[in-house]
Order: structure tokens, then C-alpha cells, then sequence
């Protein structure tokens, strides 16, 4: 391309120092080359072989084409964008005569690159090129879902759209238009540098001469490129606005479609007249008109893009807001309610009534059925970990999980904790290479208790301090007696180490992998060295020196290539919590932050959540996931998917397994109505399974996601006013409150509790609380019903509205907590186990169940103290709050009798009642309350009786009779006032 000339001799290198030097840094820079190039494989390579070991090798290669089409497509049209301008722009440059001044201090330049000429061009193409593939690779998730785009069959009400081109096809135009003016500024960057070198631009010379022909019509036509490109690109931003940030709601505004949307539309139309000018000048040759059209566009995108706007918001907007906006929040409200699948959410009003017959939830609850849990997961992983974990390397999670199991042939809601492998437990000395990753290698079992933690007849040992977690089943909490034999070790989990080496040498060599020393029993045994090995599929096999050696440079550590305990049929596994390996495995979705372990078919299942999502729906309010997921609790974030951390849709699509033991990784449909997760589907084929595969046994325990209904609680607030003027006003919206035990201000986790919220049968839910904006007292309580194995319930969201209709306030959970802590009479016990110890009080989860058409909180309160292998938490009293007062006990059963101010009941033998258990007693109306307490509570004692015989039928009698009993002397408690008393004379 460039004129070669005669190079001139170069005289020889000095001998000595200077050569060798040169070659220790050339030699130096190949080795720190090789070495990046081999991390960078080493890295490609291993996750291929992962992918391949969890079934999921079509994903990755899926993917990676995508990626590398995109980069070499991107990047060689860029490159070749570059090349082209740059040899036009010297192909076309003007004969200069030797010795023109202006042109002297540019003529050595010119000369250097005569001999390079060519290598200059292609590196620069090539460099410019990758930078621009490497961005292209980066759009795979809009370049996927917008060649297989699915139809929403909701279209917009403004250009009549379908749904699906604002979230498929919008972003990839919108890169595609930015690539091109891109391409086209790097081109026109690199021809004005050729013609400036070469003389095609001269910038001392007269107006008329500073660029020769050629010159102008390349940069002409670069121009005319780029500007058409913008007009485009102004022609697209029209549809960004139902979508848009920054007006009172997200998506289109007063102003924004009688002032930004013609704004954008004279843009596009002032920038196609300028492009023609630009192209018209290369016939013309005078700039003139393309530079008058340019400053017009320039002026026009202030005056109308900028201060036209603010013209309009300012003189026809805020003057009647209310008015101006109404119809465009009417129109967000519908797509908000729709995009975050609310819309169907039941607004209930809920006052506070004299009458109190709905209290045989309050029964129920006090007979110890599932409803109120006084188990925190938040508190007591301590004691887990300390009577449970059987080894100092072992542990639970920092907050342990909920869910339902049937014992007894009853449904019980249980607070599970997986005993993970800890390995900060291990004994300094014993932390070496081999120790840590070929012998310590995994977690074994669930550990359970009853979530409705409650001591067997013996308040005194609760006072004492030595009550433990009610254990499902005793002595060690293990699943085993409740689901049967299944296999409890844990290779797969939260806190699994970073790798770990598994299986032996042949059949006839002993296990290296350590266990749990657990006898049938679930005792602990004196085989502190008991050991098994892994043979499941998952994991890479790392035998061979290739993979060896690929890993030691993967993970930084030789002993992978040099130790013998890596061998022929060793298997190394890595990336192995389940939420990371979900996010690997379909990277299309944002990932439930919490993870949930359940025993199915003889296997402990991680259980997660899938979301999709995007930021691009039409009309719905855009907000923070991080924010709106945000609580007292959440202590990482969901995986995110999308570019911004702001979402404005979302769907359950996908619920997910992973096996703790093998590492099988299987995605089920959930949402079948979802069009991201069908287009997500069609690009990915089979990796989702259908929704009619899910087993039944695995249906049981699936439930409704935490980060789910934390964004649809979020939306709730404002969202379940439809009216639109009402929602302007904006004095009902509502806030989630504080968690009362946060010292950092976050708000109340939502809570997993059995509740009836329409007076039927109680449903394993999620559930929450509304405080008014800025205020304490109680607005709503909305709970969702989780139990995926009800479709007819499944999902629905109930709204208790406490301000329908009525003025009288009720204590939201601030207010009660303040209460309950400034209870002189709890204070003062308390103070005898804190009073002369380390002991320290912690009150726990503040739970609220609608019950007997009111609200009850209860709250379990904890002392801490100090052991030798840490803190302990024990569980000393539960108060509740029921109307204005509170009351409290060692039990719940004690709680309920202090807030009703009734004496502890008498041992008697159950005695025959005339008309089944109605009527009789004294006259006495503070009498007879004792009386039917007594009753219940002897009913109660048959119950538990019939229980242990297995006589379920019985059982269920002497419930049904405790359930009336305590119902009627809450209502009669309450005639008489007694619940506004609480009962603290009698202290």
C-alpha cells in the first residue's frame, strides 16, 4: 500500500551487555505471554469440562458460538470500516510538491511509515475490531431474545406495539444503530488522520483549499452516515418513552407525549434533511448548507428537547397536575398491577369488631397446631450448631430455612437446618492440602425442630434455662423417622469448600472422605473415623496429567499434579453452590437468593427459584430489585441478568433442583404463559423440562419465592389504590415497617406461617405487614399462598385492609414490640436469668396471624449466653398481643392464659359434659373463663394422649372440643374486659 523506499544499512549491535539484556526481556515477556495464555485456557477449558459434567455442555457451547459470531461479525465489519477509510483516504490523497512549508514537519511522519505501512493499518483495524467484537459478544442475551422473539399479546396503548418489540427487538436496534455511528465516527476519525498526514486537510492553508476533493466527499459521506444513523436512532428513542424514567410515573407523561414525543420525531426529521445535505455535498463541494443543517439539528435538540419539555411540564402540567396526569396514571397502575402480577391481588377489609368468634384459630394455635412459630430461624442456627452438629466441623446456615412435613399424619411446619461441612472447625494442625480437599470434603443430613417450639409438661426446665429446640424427631432432629432412610450426604451446598478431590484408587481401597459418626439411632457413635466415597456422575475426572495440570493452574495449588491421592479415578468438584451452578446452567435468569433444602424420593433437593425479567415492559414502574428486596434478613443479592439493576416485570418462570449429594442440576417450567422464558426456551432447547414432569413428592415441598413477594409486597404498597386520583394523592400508600429487633433500620423480613386469612382451613404462607408512610400503627397485613401443590390457591394474594372504613388505629409492629419491651413486670423476669451472667436477651421474629377477626402478635424472647464452644440461645418466655394489652409466659399456652387473666388450670380428670361438651359451668362470668380454660386445656391433654397412640380419629375430637372451649372464653373474656386488663393484678 505505501511506497516503499530503500532502507538504510543499520550498523551492527554492540557486543555485550545491551544483546543480552534484550533477550532476557523478550524472553521474559514470551514467558509472562505463555503464562496469561495458559491461564486464560486453563480457565476456558475447565469450564467446559464443568458444563459437561452437570449435562449442561449445550449451553455452553450455545452460548460461546453465539458470542464468537457476534465478536467476528461485529468485529470484521468494524475492522473493515477502518481499513477501507484508511486506504480510500490514502488511495485519493493529493500531490504534494516537496518543500510546501505547511506540510515539512508532517513529511517525517510520512517517511516512517512507508516501510510499516501496511502492518500499521491491519493493527489498527484489528485493535479497533476486537474492542468492537468484544462489545458485540457482550449484547448475546438481546441478539438471542431478538431472534427468538415470542408475542406477548398485550400491546401498548400509544403505538399500538405488541409488548414483545419493546423487550426482544427494541434493544437489539437500538445496539445496532449505536454500532453503526460508532463505526462511523472510527472511520471518519482514522480517514481525517490519513488526510491530514497526507495533505487531504490542511489546516493553515485558505478556506477554500483546507481539503481536497477526495477528502470531502469521504468525510462527506462519513457524515451523511452518521447523522442518518441519529435519526434513526432519534425515530427509536419514540418508543423508549413508554418505558422512560423520570416523569411522576415511569413510561409516557403529559409532557412526555405532547412535547418529548413530536420532539423526537422534528429530530429524526431535521437529521434525515441534514444527512441529505451531507450527501448532497459531495456533488456541491461547499459546506455551507451541510454545516447549517448540522448547527439546526445542534439548536433543535436544545430548544426542543431540552427546554421545550421543561416549558410544558412547567406552565401546563404543575399548574394541574392531577388533572394533566390522571389518564397516564391510570394506564401505569394497569401495566404495573399486570407486569408484577399483582392484578389479582384481593383487597379484604379488615376492622377490629367487638365480636371474637373467629377464635378457634386462636384455639388451634394454642393447642401447639402449625400456625404460630416461635422457632426464629434467625436465632437459634446457634443452638443447632451446638446440639446438633456432632463435629466442630459442621455447621448450619446463618438463617435456617421453613417448611412443611407430615408427622403424624399431620401437616407440621418444621425449621430445618443442612449440616454443612465447615471446614474453619478443623483442627489448625490438621489443615493441610490433603486434609482439607480430599478427606474433608462434605456435609451430611437436615436437622429439624418444630417450629412451634414448646417443652413436653416442664415450664420449670424453661425457666431453669436448659430447654433445647423441640427436635423432630428426638434425640437428634434427623429427618430419617419422618421421611425414611434417604441419602444424606452433601457435596453439593451453600458452604461447600472452594474444591474438593473425591474417589479411590479401586474397589478394594479404603475411603478417604469423612462422615458423620452417626448411629441408626441418630446417636452419636465412637467411629470418629468413619469414612465413605463419592461415586456419583457429576464432578471432572482429573486423572490424566492434561487435566491435572489445567486445574493446578486453574486453582494456583501443584499438589493437584504431584499428590498420589489424585488418580485415575479421582473426580474433582468445584462451583458447587446450588445457586451459582443455577446461574451458570441458565444464565438467562435472575436466581432466588434463598435456596431451600427438602428430602424427596430418599434425596436431599436444593429447591430455587428462576426469575425473568426486564426493564423494558411497557408503562410499568421501573424500581430497584436490590431495593425492593431489601430486608432485615437478605444478606446477598439475586443474581441479575439484565444491565441495570432496575426491573419493571418479573414471573416465577422456573423452579430448580439441585441434588446436594450428585450435583444434578434440573430446570422445570413453571410459568407456561411466560414469553421470556418461551423465547429463553427455543433458544436453549431441552434444557427446561415441562411443568407436568415435576414429581409429586418434589410438589409437596415447592412454595411460593421470598424475593418474589418481596417485590410484589413493594409494589403493593402503592399499587392496590387503582384509582387514579387516589394514587396522585398519595396519602394511601402504604410502606413495609421496620423489623423491630434491626439496629441498622432495614425493613421486616416477610414470614413463613400457617394462617387462615378467610376463616377456613389454615395454608403454609408467606406473610407481611403495611404500615401507613411515616407511621407506626398497622395498615394491612397481605399474606400469599404458598403451597405449590394447590394450583387452585397457589399464588394468591390476600390483602387484610385495616383502614377500610373505619378510624380506629391498630399497633403495627414497632408499636407492639415497644410494648412488650417496656413491660415492667417482663422486664423484672427477664432480669432473674440475665442479672449476675453473661446472659443476654434477644426477642425474636414479631409474627402476626389474623385470628378471631383481629390481629394477634406473638413473639418468642430469647436469652443468650455465653458457653464454652460460644453463645447458646434459649428460649425463656413468648408474649403476645392481643387487642391493646400484652401478655406473656413460658409457653404459648401460658402467654394466652396471662393476656386473658386467668389463674393456671387445675389438674382434674376429664370429666363428661352434658350436650357434647355445651353448656354447665358456674354463673360466675370471670369464673366460668377459668372454667372453660381448664376444659380446653384437659382436652388438650387427651389430644396430645391420642397422639401418641396414633388414634387420630380421637385426636381430632379432643382438639375440636379445646378449639370451642378457648373460643368461648376469649369471647367472654372479652365482654367482660378482661383482655383490655391483662391479667396483671394477679402478678
Amino acid at each position: 500500500m505505501f511506497e516503499q523506499q530503500p532502507r538504510r544499512p543499520q550498523p551492527p549491535a554492540p557486543p555485550g551487555r545491551p544483546g543480552r539484556s534484550r533477550a532476557l526481556v523478550i524472553t521474559a515477556a514470551v514467558l509472562f505471554v505463555g503464562f496469561i495464555a495458559l491461564t486464560a485456557f486453563a480457565s476456558f477449558w475447565t469450564e467446559r469440562l464443568w458444563f459437561q459434567s452437570v449435562g449442561y455442555s449445550g449451553v455452553f457451547t450455545t452460548k460461546l458460538w453465539t458470542r464468537v459470531g457476534l465478536f467476528l461479525v461485529f468485529g470484521a465489519l468494524m475492522a473493515a470500516v477502518v481499513a477501507v477509510n484508511i486506504v480510500v483516504a490514502h488511495r485519493f490523497r493529493p500531490w504534494l510538491q516537496i518543500g510546501m512549508p505547511d506540510q515539512a514537519s508532517l513529511e517525517r511522519y510520512r517517511e516512517a511509515l512507508v516501510p510499516v505501512g501496511a502492518w500499521v493499518v491491519a493493527g489498527a483495524s484489528l485493535l479497533v475490531g476486537a474492542f468492537a467484537g468484544a462489545s458485540a459478544s457482550n449484547q448475546w442475551r438481546e441478539f438471542t431474545l431478538w431472534r427468538h422473539a415470542v408475542p406477548f399479546n398485550q400491546e401498548d396503548p400509544y403505538f399500538k406495539n405488541d409488548a414483545s418489540f419493546y423487550v426482544f427487538d427494541l434493544p437489539w436496534w437500538h445496539y445496532v444503530t449505536d454500532f453503526v455511528m460508532a463505526t462511523t465516527v472510527i472511520g471518519l476519525m482514522a480517514a481525517a488522520l490519513v488526510h491530514y498526514l497526507y495533505g487531504g486537510i490542511r489546516l493553515s492553508a485558505p478556506p477554500r483549499d483546507r481539503l481536497s476533493g477526495a477528502a470531502q466527499v469521504q468525510l462527506s459521506v462519513l457524515l451523511g452516515v452518521f447523522v442518518l444513523a441519529k435519526a434513526v436512532d432519534y425515530w427509536l428513542d419514540r418508543y423508549d418513552l413508554v418505558h422512560a424514567d423520570g416523569g411522576l410515573v415511569t413510561g409516557f407523561t403529559y409532557t412526555s407525549e405532547n412535547a418529548v414525543l413530536p420532539a423526537k420525531e422534528i429530530l429524526a426529521g431535521i437529521a434525515v434533511i441534514c444527512a441529505i445535505l451531507f450527501f448532497l455535498n459531495v456533488w456541491r463541494r461547499t459546506w455551507m448548507l451541510p454545516s447549517m443543517g448540522l448547527a439546526l439539528l445542534a439548536l433543535s435538540a436544545i430548544l426542543l428537547g431540552m427546554v421545550w419539555p421543561g416549558v410544558v411540564q412547567q406552565f401546563q402540567v404543575n399548574p394541574t397536575e392531577a388533572d394533566k396526569e390522571a389518564p397516564y396514571i391510570a394506564k401505569n397502575i394497569q401495566a404495573t398491577r399486570t407486569a408484577y402480577d399483582i392484578d389479582g391481588a384481593e383487597m379484604v377489609p379488615y376492622t377490629q369488631p367487638t365480636d371474637t368468634r373467629g377464635g378457634e384459630r386462636l384455639a388451634d394455635d394454642a393447642i401447639d397446631t402449625p400456625g404460630v412459630r416461635l422457632v426464629d430461624p434467625n436465632i437459634i442456627p446457634a443452638a443447632f450448631e451446638q446440639s446438633q452438629q456432632v463435629r466442630g466441623y459442621y455447621a448450619v446456615a446463618d438463617v435456617l430455612d421453613v417448611d412443611q412435613y407430615e408427622v403424624e399424619g399431620q401437616p407440621r411446619d418444621l425449621v430445618l437446618g443442612v449440616r454443612e461441612l465447615d471446614q474453619a472447625g478443623i483442627d489448625e494442625g490438621s489443615q493441610n492440602w490433603a486434609n482439607l480437599h480430599t478427606v474433608y470434603t462434605h456435609g451430611d443430613g437436615i436437622i429439624a425442630a418444630f417450629g412451634n417450639q414448646r417443652p413436653a409438661d416442664n415450664s420449670a426446665q424453661t425457666r431453669a434455662g436448659n430447654e433445647e429446640p423441640r427436635w423432630a424427631p428426638p434425640p437428634r432432629g434427623d429427618l430419617t423417622e419422618i421421611v425414611g432412610d434417604y441419602e444424606s450426604r452433601i457435596y453439593f451446598g451453600e458452604q461447600s469448600p472452594t474444591y474438593s478431590i473425591v474417589g479411590k484408587p479401586s474397589d478394594d481401597a479404603p475411603d478417604l472422605e469423612l462422615d458423620v459418626p452417626l448411629g441408626a439411632g441418630g446417636e452419636e457413635t465412637d467411629e470418629s473415623g468413619a469414612t465413605s466415597t463419592y461415586d456419583g456422575d457429576t464432578g471432572v475426572r482429573v486423572g490424566g496429567i492434561f487435566n491435572k495440570l489445567l486445574y493446578a493452574v486453574k486453582f494456583g495449588e501443584a499438589n493437584i499434579v504431584l499428590s498420589d491421592r489424585v488418580h485415575e479415578n479421582s473426580r474433582i468438584l468445584y462451583d458447587r453452590d446450588p445457586a451459582l451452578m443455577v446461574e451458570k446452567v441458565a444464565p438467562w435468569l435472575t436466581v432466588d437468593a434463598d435456596p431451600f433444602p427438602a428430602v424427596v424420593d430418599g434425596k436431599i433437593k436444593w429447591i430455587l427459584d428462576g426469575y425473568t425479567t426486564t426493564d423494558r415492559f411497557p408503562l410499568s414502574q421501573k424500581e430497584s430489585f436490590d431495593e425492593m428486596t431489601d430486608d432485615a434478613l437478605e444478606d446477598e443479592n439475586a443474581f441479575q441478568t439484565i444491565p441495570t439493576d432496575k426491573i419493571n416485570y418479573i414471573r416465577n418462570a422456573v423452579k430448580v433442583t439441585v441434588d446436594a449429594y450428585d450435583g444434578t442440576v434440573t430446570l422445570y417450567e413453571w410459568d407456561e404463559d411466560d414469553p421470556i422464558l418461551k423465547a429463553w426456551m427455543e433458544a436453549f432447547p431441552g434444557t427446561v423440562e415441562p411443568r407436568d414432569s415435576i414429581p409429586d413428592a418434589l410438589l409437596d415441598h415447592m412454595r411460593y419465592p421470598e424475593d418474589l413477594f418481596k417485590v410484589q409486597r413493594y409494589q403493593l404498597a402503592k399499587y392496590h389504590v387503582e384509582d387514579a386520583n387516589r394514587f396522585y394523592q398519595a396519602n394511601e400508600q402504604w410502606e413495609v415497617p421496620e423489623d423491630p429487633n434491626s439496629r441498622s433500620s432495614s425493613l421486616q423480613p416477610p414470614y413463613r406461617l400457617s394462617v387462615s386469612t378467610d376463616g377456613e382451613q389454615s395454608r403454609f404462607s408467606l406473610t407481611s405487614t403495611f404500615v401507613p408512610v411515616k407511621r407506626q400503627n398497622l395498615a394491612a397485613y397481605v399474606t400469599v399462598a404458598a403451597e405449590a401443590e394447590d394450583p387452585d390457591t397457589y399464588g394468591k394474594i390476600r390483602i387484610l385492609d385495616l383502614t377500610a372504613g373505619t378510624t380506629e388505629q391498630v399497633q403495627g409492629p414497632g408499636q407492639v414490640a415497644a410494648r412488650i419491651n417496656a413491660d415492667e413486670t417482663l422486664q423484672r423476669e427477664l432480669l432473674s436469668f440475665t442479672s449476675g451472667s453473661d446472659a443476654q436477651v434477644q426477642y425474636g421474629n414479631l409474627l402476626t396471624l389474623p385470628v378471631a377477626d383481629r390481629l394477634l402478635y406473638v413473639q418468642p424472647i430469647y436469652t443468650i449466653r455465653e458457653t464454652g464452644q460460644g453463645s447458646f440461645p434459649v428460649l425463656q418466655f413468648t408474649a403476645v398481643s392481643f387487642g391493646d394489652d400484652v401478655g406473656f409466659g413460658a409457653t404459648f399456652p401460658e402467654a394466652i392464659r396471662d393476656l386473658l387473666g386467668v389463674d393456671e388450670p387445675a389438674l382434674v380428670e376429664p370429666q363428661p359434659e352434658p350436650d357434647g361438651g355445651q353448656g354447665g359451668g358456674s354463673d360466675d362470668p370471670a369464673e366460668r373463663v377459668r372454667e372453660l380454660l381448664d376444659e380446653a386445656e384437659t382436652a388438650y391433654d387427651a389430644a396430645q394422649a391420642a397422639l401418641a397412640d396414633q388414634d387420630l380419629a380421637e385426636y381430632q375430637r379432643q382438639v375440636d372440643i379445646a378449639s370451642e372451649k378457648v373460643a368461648e372464653a376469649i369471647e367472654l373474656a372479652d365482654q367482660l374486659g378482661t383482655l383490655n386488663q391483662g391479667g396483671r393484678s394477679r402478678r
